[in-house]
């Protein structure tokens, strides 16, 4: 494989979200009911535990939020700098002390899809000189985030998964920026969905595809 995944942390949003494996207080989307009209009902079935499980890994933490944006402008134009963040949420993982009693191996980011559709400010990529206003605005939010992200876990394997059908803008920002800081991403190609969101079929094809990207 491309490289061993051993302790796994997951940053995401609704996809990689399931009831009762997210930190309290975060919103889910996928749980054991037909709430929502889609046939992921077991946790098992999600890509992430699909990856889990074959790999043989362990999840450190699924950091992961539905509906949540890199940047700091969600839906409707919400500030969400203080909670759903990517940042935020990332800078408090590192003020827990988290990262340094877990032994990370391997990071799988995987958000741009609510930055996108919310259609939050994409403003202009950057890979230096932040402003903490840039983190306002799609592009220099990603490449921020992805600079965080390395900094904080410099020895560790980071995967950026990004979605298919994102704004080319967000999906070729991901890409310079992954190439810039040093880190792996995988663009999705063929994902089954219902509502915009993986069915049973959509989380295999994900985790195939990472999976693909792996070997």
């Amino acid at each position: 494989m491309r490289f061993n995944i051993n302790n796994l942390l997951i940053i995401g949003d609704s996809y990689s979200t399931f009831k009762g494996y997210i930190p309290e207080g975060y919103s889910f989307y996928y749980d054991d009911t037909e709430s929502r009209g889609l046939d992921v009902r077991h946790v098992e079935e999600t890509w992430w535990h699909k990856l889990l499980n074959v790999t043989g890994s362990k999840l450190a933490l699924n950091n992961s939020w539905s509906g949540s944006t890199v940047c700091y402008t969600a839906y409707d134009k919400r500030d969400c700098s203080q909670d759903s963040s990517f940042i935020f949420r990332f800078r408090e993982i590192i003020k827990s002390g988290f990262l340094e009693s877990s032994d990370i191996d391997t990071v799988i980011l995987f958000g741009g899809t609510n930055d996108s559709w919310a259609n939050s400010p994409l403003g202009k990529a950057k890979l230096s000189d932040f402003d903490e206003s840039d983190l306002y605005y799609v592009l220099p939010a990603i490449c921020y985030f992805i600079k965080l992200v390395k900094e904080s876990l410099p020895n560790s394997n980071i995967l950026y998964v990004i979605n298919n059908s994102l704004k080319p803008e967000i999906v070729d920002t991901i890409k310079t920026a992954s190439d810039h800081f040093g880190i792996e991403y995988v663009e999705l190609k063929n994902i089954d969905k219902k509502n915009g969101h993986p069915t049973v079929k959509g989380m295999d094809d994900i985790f195939k595809e990472i999976m693909d990207f792996l070997k």
